[in-house]
C-alpha cells in the first residue's frame, strides 16, 4: 500500500477501536499513543516510519518511552558518567602524587546511582509493558499480520 493509504487505514481503525489510543500524523511518519487519560509516566509509544519503496511502503517501528522520560535518563546516566571519570581523575592524581584523597567515595557513589537509574528504568519497563502490548495488538489488527519484535 501506499503511505497514505496506511495512514487512513489507521485512522479508520483508531475511529472504530474502543482502545485507548491516539495518534500523531506527520509527513512520513505516525506517532501512536496512549490516551491522556490513561496515560503515565512509563506509558510507551510507538514511531512509524513510513518509507515508499517501488512495490510498496516499508514500515518500521520502534517502541520507546515518552521522549521526555527517555532525555532525563540519558542525562542522569551522562552527568554521572562525567562526574564519576572526572572524580577519578582527580582522585587518581592525588593518589599518585601522595596527596590525601578525601573524596574516594564520589567514584563508587555514582556507579551506585547508576545502578539504581537502572533498576528503575527496568521497573518503569514492566509498569508500561501492558500498554505496549496494547499498541502492538492495535497495529497488528490494523495490517492484519503479525509482525515480529526485534
Amino acid at each position: 500500500m501506499e503511505p497514505d493509504q496506511i495512514k487512513d487505514l489507521i485512522r479508520s481503525a483508531l475511529d472504530t477501536s474502543k482502545l485507548p489510543i491516539t495518534a500523531i500524523y506527520l509527513p512520513n511518519q505516525i506517532t501512536l499513543r496512549i490516551i491522556a487519560s490513561e496515560k503515565h509516566y512509563w506509558s510507551p509509544q510507538l514511531n512509524l516510519t513510513l518509507e515508499k519503496y517501488q512495490d510498496g511502503t516499508r514500515i518500521r517501528g520502534l517502541y520507546g518511552p515518552n521522549p521526555s522520560v527517555w532525555a532525563i535518563f540519558f542525562f542522569s546516566y551522562s552527568a554521572l558518567g562525567i562526574i564519576g571519570l572526572f572524580a577519578g581523575m582527580v582522585i587518581l592524581s592525588q593518589y599518585t602524587l601522595k596527596m590525601d584523597t578525601p573524596f574516594w567515595w564520589v567514584v563508587p557513589l555514582t556507579m551506585v546511582l547508576g545502578g539504581v537509574l537502572y533498576i528503575i528504568a527496568q521497573t518503569g519497563q514492566k509498569i508500561g509493558a501492558e500498554q505496549m502490548f496494547t499498541l502492538h495488538h492495535f497495529y497488528e489488527e490494523t495490517l492484519g499480520k503479525k509482525v515480529p519484535i526485534s
